[in-house]
C-alpha cells in the first residue's frame, strides 16, 4: 500500500483497534489505516460493478457474492489458521430469494460456494465434491444461527510461498474452529510456520516507510511496515512476545478459548483442564 494513504484519506489514528498479536505503535497504525483505505477503494469498486449490472438490467437477475481469499496481510495475519487469517466477509445479494438486511453467523466454508451455486440453479453436487450447500441458509430468512448442523469449519494449509530452508517444502497445518474453541495441529513444528528467517535472523537496519523484499526471509508475511517494525524493534520488551508469537517456532498442537482468549495467543493445548 502508498503509506500514509489512509491518514491522507482522512482516517485518525485514534481511531484504529489494534489486533492484540501486534505492537500498538503509529508506525502499526498507520499501516492498519493505509489497510483500510484498499479495503474502502475496494467497496467503492465493488459498487461501480454492482452499477454496471443495473445499468445493463441484470442486477436482480444475479446472484452477487462478495468474499475475500484471506486475512488481512500481517504478521499472525495472513497465511495463518488464526481467526485474523481465515474468517473473511461473505455478502450475498440475491433480491429474489434471499432477505436482504440479515446477519447470519453459520460457520460457512468458501469451499461451500460451488454447490450452492449448482443448488441454486438445480444441479445437484457431483459425489467428489465433499463441500456443502448452504442455500437454505440464504433462502431462510433468519439471522443468527440459522443451521445447527453448521457448527464448525476446517481449514488448512500446506505452502504459501516458497519460504522454507532447501528441501524442506510448505508448512503443512489443519484446524477445527468452533464456537467456542479453535484447535490447530502442526505437522511440521521443527519448521518456520513464518518461513525461514533468512537474512533478518538478526536485526538489521530497516526502513519502516519502505516495504521489505519477501523474498529475503519470513517470507510468508508479506511485506508490509509491520513486519518491518516487529523486526526492527524484536527485542523490545512491549515487542518480544508479538515477535514470537507471529515469527517464531510453534508446537504441534494448539488449542485456544475462544470464550477467555478471543485473540487468541494463549495456547491451552498442554493444559490438563482443557484434556
Amino acid at each position: 500500500y502508498t503509506w500514509k494513504s489512509g491518514i491522507k484519506s482522512g482516517m485518525k489514528l485514534e481511531d484504529v483497534q489494534v489486533p492484540k498479536c501486534l505492537p500498538d505503535s503509529e508506525e502499526v497504525r498507520i499501516d492498519i489505516c493505509d489497510y483500510y483505505w484498499e479495503v474502502q477503494r475496494f467497496d467503492r469498486e465493488v459498487g461501480e460493478l454492482l452499477k454496471i449490472l443495473d445499468d445493463n438490467g441484470e442486477l436482480d437477475n444475479t446472484l452477487v457474492v462478495i468474499s475475500g481469499d484471506n486475512g488481512m496481510p500481517f504478521p499472525r495475519c495472513k497465511s495463518n489458521l488464526y481467526d485474523l487469517g481465515t474468517n473473511v466477509p461473505l455478502a450475498v445479494r440475491w433480491p429474489e430469494r434471499v432477505k436482504a438486511g440479515r446477519s447470519v453467523r453459520d460457520f460457512i466454508s468458501l469451499a461451500d460456494l460451488a454447490p450452492t451455486f449448482l443448488e441454486a440453479v438445480g444441479l445437484k453436487p457431483t459425489p467428489e465434491m465433499t463441500a456443502r450447500s448452504f442455500l437454505n441458509v440464504l433462502t431462510s430468512g433468519k439471522s443468527g444461527r440459522v443451521d445447527p448442523k453448521r457448527n464448525h469449519v476446517l481449514t488448512g494449509k500446506e505452502r504459501h510461498v516458497p519460504s522454507q530452508e532447501t528441501g524442506m517444502g510448505g508448512y503443512p497445518m489443519r484446524a477445527m474452529r468452533t464456537q467456542n474453541f479453535l484447535y490447530i495441529r502442526n505437522f511440521k513444528p521443527d519448521r518456520w510456520p513464518a518461513g525461514a528467517p533468512g537474512g533478518y535472523a538478526k536485526p538489521t537496519k530497516i526502513d519502516i516507510s519502505r516495504p521489505l523484499s519477501t523474498k529475503y526471509g519470513y517470507s510468508d508475511i508479506d511485506a508490509a511496515p509491520t513486519k518491518s517494525y516487529m523486526l526492527k524493534h524484536r527485542d523490545d520488551p512491549e515487542v518480544k512476545r508479538l515477535f514470537e508469537l507471529g515469527f517464531g517456532k510453534r508446537p504441534a498442537e494448539e488449542l485456544y478459548d475462544l470464550q477467555k482468549d478471543p485473540e487468541q495467543l494463549n495456547n491451552v493445548a498442554d493444559r490438563p483442564d482443557y484434556a
